[in-house]
């Protein structure tokens, strides 16, 4: 009888939490890094076209790729379609990944979230966006993740060194910050 009881009383403790722990994993997420504040005025028709990414802090979804875009493209729901492709010269082969993206407040306010499988979302927080859209600084849910994107296969050193110097203000560690390369792969889209 006491071990019926003891069960029943685990039992109960443990649903909740796994609960807990299924609505965290699917939330949670999402989460704006300390010390980042998403761009306002966003406006998603801008954004919107195919980025090439400039800088990344490595993950293995990306590792060893050259010639990264991500291209966004509006959706019919109000979210946006993701593309993100890249080379693996290794395999000499493209890899892509395609995603969904929601706002995750206003569509004004550049802080989205992002999945590329199921119902788990990152969060995709522009932190710095030129004004005329020609590069944008991307954080992740953590500090973590972190990517400049530009519109074009190269950015100025200066401008690149402003970005890296903003993001080290804002809490990145950059030590294992990658530099992608654009190599003419592209070309062969």
């Amino acid at each position: 009888m006491r071990l019926e009881r003891l069960y029943f009383s685990i039992k109960h403790l443990i649903n909740p939490f796994i609960s807990l722990m299924v609505v965290f994993l699917l939330t949670g997420c999402t989460s704006i890094p300390q010390g980042v504040t998403p761009v306002r005025g966003f406006q998603l028709e801008r954004y919107l076209g195919t980025w090439y990414e400039i800088a990344r802090l490595d993950h293995s979804f990306e590792r060893g790729l050259t010639d990264v875009t991500a291209t966004y493209k509006p959706r019919p729901d109000g979210g946006i379609d993701v593309l993100n492709k890249g080379f693996d010269p290794e395999k000499k082969d493209w890899r892509e990944a395609r995603g969904r993206a929601f706002f995750l407040d206003t569509p004004d306010v550049a802080s989205l979230k992002v999945s590329f499988f199921g119902p788990f979302y990152g969060g995709y927080h522009v932190m710095a966006l030129d004004p005329d859209y020609r590069w944008a600084m991307v954080a992740g849910p953590s500090h973590n993740y972190f990517w400049i994107l530009a519109r074009s296969p190269s950015l100025s050193d200066d401008v690149i060194r402003n970005l890296l110097k903003t993001a080290r203000q804002t809490g990145f560690s950059l030590d294992e910050l990658v530099i992608v390369r654009h190599v003419g792969a592209a070309a062969s889209k």
